[in-house]
């Protein structure tokens, strides 16, 4: 098997995920996945596609991932895992869709409006 590749997002976080028979290593930026997220709430969300397909520890991982927060970043690797579990067997397709880890999150920051102090904080009212 070669390498698969897919992108996650989430927020403004994009993770490209490179997967590869192996034994398990997940390597993110350069770094240990333990050691780039250090809570044990973030690894699950990045182990929880291999969980659910019944694959953990069978394939190699190596992520770039870049913008938004540490949440984010775990987020779109998840969905980067699985888009490409997917693409190694479409029967993955349908147990990684109930637990919706194919669905991309559209929920992004809402924009500053001109005139107000922020999104939908608005300057307080004088009526005279």
């Amino acid at each position: 098997m070669e390498i698969v590749n897919a992108t996650g997002r989430r927020k403004t976080a994009v993770a490209r995920v490179y997967l590869s028979k192996g034994k398990g290593n997940v390597t993110v930026n350069k770094k240990d996945y333990k050691e780039f997220f250090p809570t044990t709430v973030l690894q699950g969300k990045i182990l929880q596609a291999f969980n659910l397909t019944d694959n953990a520890n069978k394939y190699d991982v190596k992520v770039n991932v870049v913008g938004g927060g540490i949440t984010g970043q775990a987020e779109a690797i998840r969905h980067g895992i699985s888009r490409a579990l997917v693409k190694i067997s479409e029967d993955n397709r349908a147990l990684l869709k109930v637990n919706s880890l194919m669905t991309r999150d559209p929920r992004m920051v809402e924009r500053k409006k001109p005139g107000q102090p922020k999104a939908r904080k608005q300057f307080q009212f004088s009526k005279r």
